[in-house]
């Protein structure tokens, strides 16, 4: 069984910054591509929004970003931690959702290709 478990999220006034983190455990053989994708809180009555993708890495380091975050958010990782990063800076009350991680990964046994999502963790940025 493997498991993703995010930190991190909170409440920051616009123009703030925050980091999460998401931890990968368990039975793990190797990790392709780690990301981050949020989905915004939806009001009573109101389609629950798909989540995005905010940005994601592969092993060797390739990034991928929403085009509303380039220049604000930076991803990274720790390989020998199975840990991704989501450097977030010059946040706007937009931002604001639930952020998930994910990882497209191959699990040790049994010996399978699986996608993971860890709970999520709750960014509010205030105006």
């Amino acid at each position: 069984q493997v498991q993703l478990v995010e930190s991190g999220g909170g409440l920051v006034q616009a123009g703030g910054s925050l980091r999460l983190s998401c931890a990968a455990s368990g039975s793990i053989f190797s990790i392709n591509a780690m990301g981050w994708y949020r989905q915004a809180p939806g009001k009573q009555r109101e389609v629950v929004k798909q989540r995005e993708l905010v940005a994601a890495i592969t092993t060797g380091g390739s990034t991928n970003y929403a085009d509303s975050v380039k220049g604000r958010f930076t991803i990274s990782r720790d390989n020998a931690k199975n840990t991704v990063y989501l450097q977030m800076n010059s946040l706007k009350p937009e931002d604001t959702a639930i952020y998930y991680c994910n990882a497209d990964l191959w699990s040790l046994s049994p010996y399978k290709r699986l996608e993971v999502w860890g709970q999520g963790t709750l960014v509010t940025v205030s105006s």
